[in-house]
């Protein structure tokens, strides 16, 4: 069968190559053509786009690359038409993929959201825009399935990714000898993220904080297909190093970590790091997310488990004072780590339903045979 995949973020294509490749086991003769990344490229996805053209974070950045936007929807679509597919995989990405969610519907392509937006934290009405437009959900947090119910879609639960992604994980046990990391200091993981627009407001609060703590090590999770000047004053701090391309490595080498809200803030719990979440955006792009919002916290650790087990340090609170006051009570108070932990603990038991990439291809693949 002919699948056609898109994935706009980092996160997106390692969980999208994922699924492909539990999708050609189930699928051997599966063609398969889409927007992505190295990960989808390299488990055999012809790429069109690559993610790193289609990142734009928060409500003002959007709005001022909609002609950009407008014209990728446009190539995608008609990449769509010329390929043909028997279905179209969608992952993530949802002010994108909402929009070839229906332009798929209406010419009749079979749709699959794998990884759906998250309509219950905002916008929750949009859940009836997804029923109308996607064939099948395919969600990845326990509590989604339960919200879906509220709009009579029985959609299905197939366990969480990031967790496939650490199981999977081969230590480097050479790692700290590699990265001249020093055994005998702790360590503080800083994963800033991927976007240009996140490191612009994060990177200066995390130099001020490295500062704070001469006496620890800092390293720095960068990604390749950034310009390294991104990383600002920290690439020159003498007890800071560089990891590229290598953050679970870090994660498993280090003592707390200073991360951006997102999908590393459970990549962070699932290694057992102790972290504070720190986030910013623009002043526009909040004050309106902030009259949006229907939930009570931004880390997915703290929406998982239901309260607050990591401080999250969000606009003027992501400051140097608080942020460094969090990260001495993670790396010196044994009683405060221990608790999240203990927590921890238990997300994982959460979350452990098997292979969501396996899980969901053998429900694809299924739907698709049952269908013909």
């Amino acid at each position: 069968m002919r699948y056609y995949i898109i994935a706009g973020e980092r996160s997106g294509d390692l969980h999208g190559g994922n699924l492909v490749k539990s999708l050609k086991l189930q699928d051997p003769d599966a063609q398969l053509r889409g927007f992505g990344g190295e990960y989808m490229q390299e488990a055999g996805v012809a790429l069109e786009v690559h993610y790193r053209d289609l990142a734009f974070m928060g409500l003002w950045e959007i709005l001022t690359n909609l002609n950009k936007i407008s014209n990728y929807i446009k190539q995608c679509k008609a990449n769509i038409t010329q390929f043909n597919p028997d279905v179209i995989i969608l992952i993530d990405y949802g002010g994108f993929n909402r929009r070839i969610a229906k332009f798929g519907k209406k010419k009749g392509i079979k749709v699959f959201y794998y990884i759906p937006p998250k309509v219950w934290a905002w916008y929750q009405r949009r859940a009836l825009e997804l029923k109308a437009n996607v064939d099948q959900m395919f969600v990845i947090l326990p509590f989604e399935k339960e919200f879906y119910k509220k709009f009579n879609w029985d959609v299905d639960y197939v366990g969480n990714p990031v967790l496939d992604a650490v199981k999977a994980h081969h230590t480097d046990s050479d790692f700290n000898n590699k990265n001249l990391i020093k055994s005998d200091s702790s360590v503080v993981a800083l994963l800033p993220g991927s976007r240009k627009q996140e490191l612009k407001l994060i990177i200066p609060l995390m130099e001020k904080v490295v500062k704070q703590f001469p006496q620890y090590q800092f390293a720095v999770a960068s990604v390749s297909n950034l310009d390294q000047s991104m990383y600002g004053e920290l690439r020159s701090l003498p007890n800071v190093k560089f990891i590229v391309e290598d953050t679970y490595n870090l994660l498993l080498n280090s003592n707390a970590a200073i991360v951006t809200s997102g999908t590393a803030t459970l990549e962070t719990a699932l290694f057992r790091i102790p972290q504070v979440v720190v986030y910013k955006t623009s002043f526009i792009s909040y004050w309106i997310v902030k009259m949006l919002i229907k939930v009570p916290f931004i880390s997915l650790v703290n929406l998982i488990i239901g309260k607050q087990v990591v401080k999250e340090m969000i606009q003027q609170d992501a400051n140097v004072n608080d942020v460094s006051t969090e990260l001495s009570l993670l790396l010196e108070n044994q009683t405060y780590r221990q608790g999240i932990l203990d927590a921890y603990d238990n997300l994982i038991k959460i979350l452990d339903t098997g292979s969501a990439s396996e899980n969901a291809s053998k429900l694809m693949v299924g739907y698709l045979r049952n269908e013909k």
